[in-house]
């Protein structure tokens, strides 16, 4: 046979030894066995051992054992899913009603697998040994039906291997649907990972805009100390400056970032969202890199939802990286007012100069803008305008936003 159906034998016979201790238990309780009563208490030693494998298998510990033990040593679809915990009765009732298949199984592999082979063997050994075995097995055992004895011998161990093969065939066909997840269980994982999913996106997005942002400023901020380093030290200290605080904003996102996104298990530091509570520093940061910056902000921005705020941080910061990335140090003006129930931001710069060459423009941009408008129920315009690129958001803040 092969290897596989050996593994499957074992985990049947596994489950047969697991029985010996429910029948034990039913023999202690109800003793001897009176003849003229015998089909009844046989009956009810039958029931204890089938009621007692049934309660076990409610325990949420035997699932996860059944689902290792098939996964190592029965194979089959089983492997292919994810393990499955006992998350509700419908689960933990699948579990107790195949660890007692497992059980019942097993012994019956197990006693076929003690007693036939030694017979089926014995019958074989007539071809080579005169034993009158009359006495143990009729007419067969001697006589004109003699030699029928051999292939009944051979029938028997074919017969338990058949059976062997056909049991562990069925033990991998049918775990799937008592160890496996069920269709509400396949559905809740798939809404797991959906929002899993989109939650790595949205970290993807913030690490675009926060690091693209910092490292556009570095980028800047290098070239223009390196151009006045001799002439104006102090210039050049105030950029060097703003390098460091630019890199260690990037890094603190960056290892935030990355702390949710890994798998092992461990809660990973939270980190404050930046809102719109931060913009000054990120102006006062575009002003450093050497961005003239005409901006005007509305004082009254308390007002404005937790969500709206963050996310028009995040789209500002956009603007003014694409800015830096696309058309270097140039004056920008930069506008964020509310208007009613509705926050207004507005950002243009002079388009690019034929001699400047733009930074790489693998990141998400004006894409990574307008889905975050779009989720906010905004509206986005942008483009060129007369010689300059401008970007003009519309939000709601009002209680429907």
């Amino acid at each position: 046979m092969a290897r596989e159906t050996w593994r499957r034998w074992a985990y049947l016979v596994v489950g047969g030894a697991l029985l010996l201790p429910y029948f034990m238990l039913a023999m202690t309780v109800f003793g001897p066995i009176p003849m003229a009563e015998a089909p009844k208490t046989v009956l009810i030693l039958l029931a204890c051992p089938v009621a007692g494998a049934f309660v076990t298998g409610l325990v949420p510990a035997v699932r996860l054992l059944e689902g290792t033990a098939v996964r190592e040593l029965v194979g089959g679809p089983l492997v292919a899913l994810p393990p499955s915990a006992a998350r509700s009765t419908g689960t933990r009732v699948r579990t107790g009603a195949w660890f007692t298949l497992h059980l019942f199984t097993g012994f019956v592999v197990s006693g076929l697998s003690l007693a036939v082979p030694p017979f089926g063997g014995a019958l074989l050994l007539t071809a080579f040994v005169d034993w009158d075995l009359r006495s143990y097995l009729g007419p067969f055992g001697g006589g004109p039906l003699r030699p029928l004895l051999v292939p009944i011998g051979l029938g028997c161990l074919a017969g338990v291997m058949a059976v062997i093969v056909v049991a562990g065939r069925l033990t991998a066909a049918f775990a799937p649907r008592f160890l496996g997840p069920s269709p509400a269980e396949r559905l809740a994982d798939l809404e797991a990972a959906a929002v899993r999913l989109a939650e790595r996106n949205r970290l993807a997005r913030e690490l675009h805009d926060s690091v693209g942002h910092a490292l556009s400023v570095v980028t800047l901020q290098a070239a223009a100390a390196g151009r006045v380093l001799a002439a104006d030290p102090a210039f050049a200290k105030e950029a060097l400056s703003a390098i460091e605080e630019s890199a260690r904003t990037a890094l603190e996102d960056l290892d935030h970032v990355l702390g949710l996104l890994r798998d092992d298990g461990r809660p990973a530091a939270t980190a404050p969202q930046k809102t719109l509570d931060d913009l000054p520093r990120l102006l006062e940061q575009t002003r450093i890199a050497g961005v003239t910056l005409d901006a005007r902000v509305d004082p009254d921005l308390a007002r404005v939802p937790a969500a709206v705020s963050r996310e028009t941080y995040r789209i500002a910061q956009e603007c003014l990286t694409n800015a830096l990335k696309h058309a270097g140090p140039v004056p920008v003006r930069f506008r964020l007012e509310l208007r009613g129930d509705r926050l207004e931001l507005a950002v243009g710069n002079p388009l690019a100069e034929p001699g400047h060459r733009p930074g790489a423009s693998g990141g998400r941009g004006l894409a990574g803008i307008r889905e975050r408008v779009t989720v906010l129920r905004g509206t986005l315009a942008a483009g060129p305008d007369g010689g300059r690129f401008e970007v003009a958001v519309s939000l709601p803040v009002g209680s429907h936003a």
